[in-house]
Order: structure tokens, then sequence, then C-alpha cells
């Protein structure tokens, strides 16, 4: 398993996409799989830099390993901000208008249609996002 710990900013997003990415790349991972990756990698990330701390800033860790039969990329985001477990709110219903749903949600929905499993779990502190896509 090989990791990576930035200050969770916005503008970290493309060292936190490259980690993961340039590995894609090397395992020859289809483009569609890698532009998901792209859209999960920017969703979690981003919404760890602007809720997790409340205002504040503090460190996201994120892991990365690949299991070989099937194919398989695993991702772990780690912060110690807030508690939030992510997979406890409701999807959204797409079905309905703009104007008629509520606002959020539509990211971790998005993350959720794109990755094949996702765990979440509060331990010591911390924040564990798990995903895994086989490819």
């Amino acid at each position: 398993m090989e990791k990576i710990t930035v200050d969770a900013k916005v503008e970290n997003l493309a060292t936190v996409t490259e980690f993961i990415i340039s590995s894609m790349e090397e395992k020859s991972c289809s483009v569609k799989i890698i532009m998901q990756i792209e859209l999960v990698m920017e969703e979690l990330f981003v919404n760890v830099a602007s809720y997790a701390y409340e205002g504040g800033t503090g460190s996201c860790t994120i892991c990365k390993e690949f299991e070989d039969d099937p194919a398989a990329l695993i991702v772990t985001f780690i912060d110690s901000g807030v508690p939030y477990n992510p997979l406890e709110h409701k999807d959204p219903d797409t079905g309905l208008t703009l104007e008629e749903r509520s606002p959020g949600g539509l990211g971790i929905f998005l993350v959720k249609k794109n990755v094949d499993e996702l765990f979440y779990e509060h331990k010591d502190g911390q924040n564990i996002l798990t995903f895994k896509k086989f490819f």
C-alpha cells in the first residue's frame, strides 16, 4: 500500500489525483475507468477540503493499493475532521426537476454510481472512507 498526506485544501486536488491516476495508467486501465476515478477523487477530496475541518485546515491521507485477481484499485481517504458518514444520507431523487430537489447529495450519489464498493467508518477520531473499483 502506498499513501500520501496533504493539507486538505482544494489546491492539492491535482497532487491527489496524480497520485492515483499515474498508477492506473501504469496498470493499463481504460480511459473510461480513469475518468470515473478522476470524478470520484475530485468529489471525495473536495468534500474533505470543503467540509471536514469546518473552515479550518487539516490533513487528508490517501492510501492506494491494487489487487490482481480480479484487478481492482482500492483507495482510502482518512481525515481527522468532523465525523461524517456520507453513506447514511438518502440518494437524491433524480427523477425530480432541479426546482423540486433539495440541494446537496448529488456528489456522493455520483461516487456510488462510479465505484463497485464503498465503505465508511469513524475510528480513533478519524473519518475513513474506502472505495474499490474493478478494472
